[in-house]
């Protein structure tokens, strides 16, 4: 049968998610020529084949993308014919900014948490497991396309075996960039109060760290964006020095249920909470409390549930640890999020008793992201971990516009290509670090996304006395304010794609300045 030949563009959540992976694979099936790519804008493809395999191909891959993939556009446009024998995967191509979507951190897959307590797996017990499906994206990224050489895994080689699994297209860790292995990847440490004083090394850090928290102590530990302050759930007296510790004298602690059922016995889940929490995300769930846990949400009748996301959390519960942990951010109240290590020794010094540190560098700070399911659905509260930075509409421009947000539950946003791509949550302004953050999480995304402030709209709240405000007046940009309310207003219609429709809006917030001050 005669041959003939398309190119193929896909943009979306499609790096990091393995859909280079999938395409090598499908593209085999059907016996398909040609190539694949990270581009800076998504996936590209050149595929050489008959009519039909092509056809075949095209409507295999749309309807049946990788679990973790988001498809925005699917083009497909008749091509030279090259007359390629194999099928590859190349190198990825850079000319212009990138514009494609970064996927979010990803929860450990069903099949690694298998391999992970598989007495017989080389990877098993090894609490940075992952594959193609799952493990840390946008918490590792340090440069786009998605390659590890512009990951906080490019420091670690593969070995022979991790490599061959690399090259396998029949290997689910085919392409998986942050893979690795006890044999040549990052290890954890248990270290005591200082920060110093680590176990020595035949003694299990995770296993020790376990009997801490079954002993009442406070126990720092990193995990995929960032350090969480975790202890008993059930023993009072730990919680309350916690608190103590923290200075949080009344805001809620998170807790992280071991399993579903352990879930069920602090608080009522619906068949839509149950949902979130099982998603791919994995974030925080706040649901009404079944069981009395004294100082862990004082004066409120809900508490914030998530299950465990990172293999680490699965190897803790496996070694004895308690059930029901708090599991906290890890920061004195109001700070943001300690995720380097000096730092989370320095400032978590006097409440941690000892910090479990992984060796595998956090990019950025990414908390977790909070979910509340009301009359209509679930609402997010926080958006973070799993989500961010997803897009959260599309805006009809081509100029580059970065919204910087109010002082209170700062996230910023940039868009590139029309695409909002909407930060992690940041925090109160009011705060030094948390203003340090802010400015690091624009700095991140603006390089990124290779962004110059001669390009861009700075996009400000019309407050003068707002601290976001005072940065965008002193930066080399085009400031554009916009009254608080009518933002807020803004962004509902921005959500729908509403850009033509005249409504009337009613914007309940106690803070802003109305146009006339």
């Amino acid at each position: 049968m005669t041959s003939t030949a398309v190119d193929v563009r896909v943009r979306g959540v499609v790096q990091g998610v393995g859909f280079r992976p999938s395409v090598f694979r499908l593209a085999r099936e059907h016996a398909l020529t040609g190539w694949v790519l990270n581009g800076e804008s998504g996936v590209e493809m050149h595929l050489e084949g008959t009519a039909l395999a092509l056809d075949a191909f095209v409507r295999e891959l749309k309807d049946h993308p990788p679990p973790a993939a988001t498809i925005d556009s699917f083009d497909v446009e008749p091509a030279t014919l090259h007359g390629f024998s194999d099928f590859t995967i190349r190198a990825s191509s850079r000319i212009n900014p990138p514009t494609v979507r970064v996927s979010p951190d990803l929860c450990v897959c069903a099949d690694c948490v298998s391999e992970l307590f598989d007495v017989f797996d080389r990877r098993a017990g090894y609490p940075y497991i992952n594959c193609t499906n799952c493990g840390p994206r946008y918490s590792i990224i340090q440069g786009l396309p998605y390659d590890r050489a512009q990951t906080t895994m490019r420091g670690w080689e593969l070995c022979t075996v991790c490599e061959a699994q690399y090259r396998d297209a029949d290997d689910r860790r085919f392409h998986a960039q942050p893979i690795a292995c006890p044999e040549c990847g990052p290890r954890y440490s248990l270290r005591g109060a200082d920060g110093e004083s680590a176990l020595p090394a035949d003694v299990d850090p995770i296993g020790a760290a376990a009997r801490l928290l079954t002993d009442g102590r406070i126990v720092a530990i990193k995990g995929l964006g960032g350090y969480h302050l975790a202890c008993d759930a059930a023993n009072a007296g730990a919680v309350g020095l916690l608190r103590a510790r923290k200075f949080r004298k009344e805001q809620p602690f998170a807790l992280m249920a071991r399993d579903l059922d352990v879930a069920r016995r602090a608080v009522h889940l619906s068949d839509e909470a149950i949902a979130l929490l099982e998603s791919i995300a994995r974030p925080i769930v706040l649901a009404r409390a079944v069981e009395s846990l004294p100082d862990v949400a004082p004066d409120n009748c809900e508490y914030g549930v998530m299950l465990p996301y990172a293999p680490l959390h699965h190897l803790l519960f496996a070694r004895g640890a308690p059930g029901l942990l708090v599991m906290t951010s890890a920061n004195r109240s109001g700070e943001p999020l300690a995720y380097q290590d000096d730092d989370a020794f320095g400032r978590l010094s006097g409440i941690a008793d000892a910090f479990l540190v992984g060796q595998r560098p956090i990019a950025r700070r990414v908390d977790d992201s909070v979910f509340r399911i009301g009359p209509y659905g679930p609402t997010i509260l926080r958006r973070a971990r799993g989500y961010a930075p997803d897009a959260v509409a599309t805006v009809p421009t081509g100029r580059p516009v970065l919204a910087l947000g109010a002082d209170l539950k700062n996230s910023v946003t940039l868009v590139v290509n029309g695409q909002a791509f909407m930060s992690q949550y940041v925090g109160d302004l009011e705060d030094a670090r948390t203003l340090e953050s802010f400015e690091a999480t624009i700095r991140d995304l603006m390089r990124l996304y290779d962004v110059s402030w001669d390009d861009v709209l700075v996009a400000c709240d019309a407050h003068p006395g707002y601290r976001s405000t005072s940065w965008a007046e002193r930066l080399p940009a085009a400031v554009h304010p916009i009254q608080h309310h009518r933002a807020h207003i803004a962004s509902v219609l921005a959500e729908r794609q509403a850009w033509d429709t005249r409504v009337v809006g009613a914007s309940f917030d106690g803070t802003g300045y109305g146009d006339d001050g």
